[in-house]
Formats: C-alpha cells, sequence, structure tokens
C-alpha cells in the first residue's frame, strides 16, 4: 500500500514500483486515517509512507499504528533527520525523495524503493507488542588494554540496533568503529543523534580520526571505512572505492582490517541486515583470535548477515539485541 498525501506522488510511485512482477499495489491512501481503514481492508504485506502529512504525520501515525498492528513500513521523506524519528518509531528502512542537490531522481528512487519493498515484506517486527522498560548504562569498563577495539556491522534494521547496543556502554568503553550501510548524507545526522542520546562521543569519520575509549566512529556513507595503527595508537582511513557486496561503505572492508591491525585485541560484532556483507570478515577477526558477537534470529528485523557470520562458523556466541551490549562488554572485561 502507498501512503502520501500528494496525488501526482502517490501515482507516479504506485505506478513506478508496480512495473516489478514481485509487487502488487492493493491500495493507496492520501492520510493516515484513510490509511487505517485500507490496512484493515486490504491487508498489506508492506507499506509506503510519506512523513509530511495533513490530519497526521507519518511519524506519530507510525507510533500508534505499531503497537497494535505491526506492519512493515518504508519510509519516503525529504532528507532530514525525521527519518531516524520514523525508524525508531517502528519503520523498517527509508528512501529520499528526490532531490537534485544529491543527484537523485525519479527513476532511481522507484529502484531502490523495489528493493528495500521486497526486503521489508521479510522483516520481522512482533518484538513492537511486547517492549520492555530500556535497561541502564553498564558500570564502567575500566578497560586497562588500550589496544582493544570493538567493530560493528549492520544494514536494515541497524540503526536501532546499534542505538540499543551503544546507549548502554559507559563513557569509558574501548573506541568503537561502526559500518550502517546508509546513503550519504544521513550517516553524519546519525552520529548527531547518536551523541546526544548516548554516553560516548559519536560522530562521522574521517580520515585521521583516533579510535579511542569513549569514542565511537560511524564510515561515511559514501566511503569505505578502515582501521589503521601507527605510533600505538588507532585511526581510521575512510576512501572512496567500488562497492563490496553491493555496499560502499562495506562491512567486510572494515572486519578485514581490524582483522589484520587489532587481531585478537578485538571485538566484532554484527547486527541485522540483509545480504552476506561482514559475514567474511567476522571470519577472518575470529580466525585473528577475536571475540565475535552476532544477533540471533528472534530479535532481528532482518536475520540474513548475522545468519550467513554464523552459518560459516563466523560467530562465538549469539544473543539477542538487548544482550548484545552486556556480551561485549564482557569480552572487553576478559581483554583487559
Amino acid at each position: 500500500m502507498v501512503v502520501d498525501d500528494s496525488l501526482v506522488f502517490r501515482e507516479t510511485i504506485a505506478r513506478g514500483i508496480a512495473k516489478d512482477k514481485g509487487i502488487e499495489v492493493v491500495a493507496t491512501a492520501s492520510d493516515p486515517f484513510m490509511a487505517r481503514d485500507k490496512i484493515i481492508e486490504f491487508e498489506p504485506d508492506v507499506m509506503t509512507l510519506d512523513v509530511e502529512m495533513p490530519k497526521m504525520d507519518g511519524i506519530e501515525f507510525l507510533r500508534r499504528l505499531m503497537p497494535q498492528y505491526p506492519l512493515p513500513v518504508v519510509v519516503v521523506s525529504a532528507v532530514s533527520s525525521n527519518v531516524f524519528d520514523a525508524l525508531n518509531a517502528g519503520a523498517v528502512d527509508f528512501v529520499t525523495k528526490p532531490d537534485a542537490r544529491y543527484g537523485s531522481n525519479m527513476d532511481s528512487l522507484i529502484n531502490e524503493l523495489v528493493i528495500k519493498i521486497k526486503i521489508a515484506s521479510t522483516a520481522k517486527l512482533g518484538h513492537w507488542k511486547n517492549n520492555k522498560p530500556a535497561d541502564k548504562i553498564l558500570d564502567s569498563a575500566n578497560a586497562k588494554n588500550k589496544n582493544t577495539i570493538i567493530a560493528i556491522g549492520a544494514s536494515t534494521g541497524g540503526t536501532e540496533a546499534i542505538y540499543e547496543v551503544i546507549r548502554k556502554f559507559p563513557e569509558d568503553m574501548p573506541g568503537v568503529v561502526i559500518v550502517q550501510h546508509m546513503p550519504p548524507i544521513f550517516t553524519r545526522m546519525y552520529a548527531e543523534r547518536l551523541n546526544n542520546t548516548c554516553s560516548l562521543n559519536v560522530r562521522e569519520a574521517k580520515t585521521g580520526d583516533l579510535v579511542v575509549p569513549g569514542t565511537v566512529l560511524i564510515a561515511p556513507g559514501d566511503s569505505h571505512m578502515r582501521l589503521r595503527k601507527g605510533g600505538g595508537v588507532y585511526s581510521v582511513e575512510c576512501f572512496k572505492g567500488e562497492k563490496v557486496n553491493g555496499h560502499c561503505p562495506s562491512v567486510d572492508v572494515l572486519f578485514d582490517s581490524v582483522a589484520k591491525v587489532a587481531g585478537k585485541n578485538a571485538i566484532g560484532i554484527i547486527l541485522t541486515g540483509m545480504g552476506s556483507d561482514g559475514a567474511k570478515g567476522l571470519l577472518e577477526m575470529r580466525r585473528c583470535g577475536a571475540k565475535t558477537i552476532g544477533q540471533d534470529e528472534a530479535s532481528s528485523v532482518v536475520y540474513g548477515m548475522p545468519k550467513v557470520a554464523y552459518d560459516i562458523g563466523a560467530v562465538e556466541k549469539q544473543v539477542t539485541i538487548s544482550e548484545i551490549a552486556r556480551a561485549a562488554y564482557s569480552a572487553v572485561k576478559m581483554l583487559t
């Protein structure tokens, strides 16, 4: 089902995605109230949802909808931090409306939307019916091994999964490097959002940034990121390159570098996401002595990346998303 207050945009999206043989548009709606009735009538597998709409915005609609009727939703939005509010409210993923400033057009939006609708159709959202109270921040890590580093990789569903993990980390946790599959522009917004809600210092990475305790570096949305070491300290290098496993940044690029540079002093974490990016890199980390953790199927929005990693033996310990921070914390303690 396609929900958008603009008739032109609504019909353009509906016609565009319906050209794909794997997608049937069963209904369209111009506002959340109409959408609510049509969800009950047509029982769509996936909904695309505009954020800015009259009567009720898309984010508020999601907040009301998800606890009662968990439905995979792909948000269609202008370039704005509002997409993170939508993801927090329960959306599986997002696409951005055409904007000449970022080289996007309607054809690319439709192509991206088709892919993300198909991924969203496999998402599991039952957890929205049983939201649990937030856990407290873990006690001081007091990590004496300054060589310890934590590397995290995620894709679909990863923005909230990463937040669930690092919001529990104490401010002296070892340095964290992250690849989350996300378009350019949004990685900076995401880093700023995390920085404002977590006890660690979070920012979008740039070449030369040091990976030190209490710091989280997120790979830019259009660049690979790898770990380096010189003068006894870790830093990162961000660079343009061809897609690896269909992505730039790639989790495998980061994990491979962490395996080579940090070896047994590293902790690798692979979270929810479609595809296999990060599995081979995590396996290499484990072969080099790193502790490796994977998100389990029950708590993954899309159990793709963690499953591949688990199946090839890359995951040493598999736990639910609510336990990953503690598992990483325990691994840090073992390395001190």
